[in-house]
């Protein structure tokens, strides 16, 4: 009898641990699937970075709140087939028709800029492929994004909604005039560089409302502009970024 008891025991056991086994291949093959690993260290390197910069960006971390919405959002399903591979370097990837994904670093250090509160509404000029609106729609209410190019803004509209950002709103059309139905906005950001500020994202942002924008031709500069009350702005220069050009409707 002592025997059975034991013997029944050792099955129980055994089947316990391979439980535990199957339970842990399971979350193993989850977590390689689903590339926690990756976005984790993609965001030590995104904090080292900022560290190391911060004399130059006035900013001696970024807050934790961005980082957290950086491990959270997966780039790599954002990008092409051929380049998911690379979706987590710090370096920003082609999307197609001649547009980029900013470098993660600058998508957090724009996003950090941004200040953003949990009721904010955002305004992103240039949705590309639609991660730097992921990554606000971490951190905001509501993110209303326009793209130019058609073809990036559909692709870009159907990840958002397989990956569940039901608070991101997404339109196709000319990011230069802004969204006016839905001003004004708590913060802006603009992911391509005009040669100079469109006049009609100052309107359309609220008092005391952040513009976070790549500015220049050739030498450009990645400037926070905020509202006065009085409609003036005080721009701050933070660093010397490379963008691809504001892409505007032909007049």
């Amino acid at each position: 009898m002592a025997w059975y008891h034991e013997h029944m025991v050792s099955v129980a056991a055994v089947r316990l641990l391979f439980l535990i086994l199957l339970m842990s291949s399971a979350v193993m093959a989850f977590a390689q699937n689903d590339r926690v690993v990756e976005r984790r260290q993609m965001v030590d390197d995104i904090a080292a970075l900022a560290s190391l910069v911060g004399r130059e960006t006035g900013r001696a971390g970024l807050d934790q709140r961005v980082l957290a919405a950086m491990a959270k959002v997966k780039r790599h399903e954002f990008v092409p087939p051929a380049q998911r591979r690379s979706a987590y370097r710090n370096r920003p990837l082609a999307i197609g028709a001649g547009q980029t994904i900013s470098q993660p670093f600058i998508v957090a250090l724009m996003t950090d800029l941004l200040d953003l509160q949990h009721g904010d509404k955002v305004l992103e000029i240039g949705t590309g492929c639609g991660y730097q609106a992921a990554v606000l729609g971490e951190l905001a209410k509501d993110v209303y994004t326009i793209e130019i190019v058609e073809s990036l803004g559909k692709t870009a509209a159907q990840t958002l909604t397989r990956l569940g950002y039901a608070n991101v709103h997404t339109r196709i059309g000319d990011g230069y005039k802004g969204w006016p139905e839905h001003a004004p906005y708590d913060a802006i950001i603009v992911t391509a560089a005009p040669d100079h500020v469109p006049p009609a994202l100052v309107a359309q942002l609220k008092v005391g409302g952040r513009l976070v924008i790549p500015i220049g031709k050739f030498a450009q500069e990645l400037m926070v502009i905020v509202k006065n009350e009085d409609g003036s702005t005080r721009r701050e220069a933070i660093v010397p970024v490379q963008f691809v050009p504001l892409t505007r409707e032909k007049e």
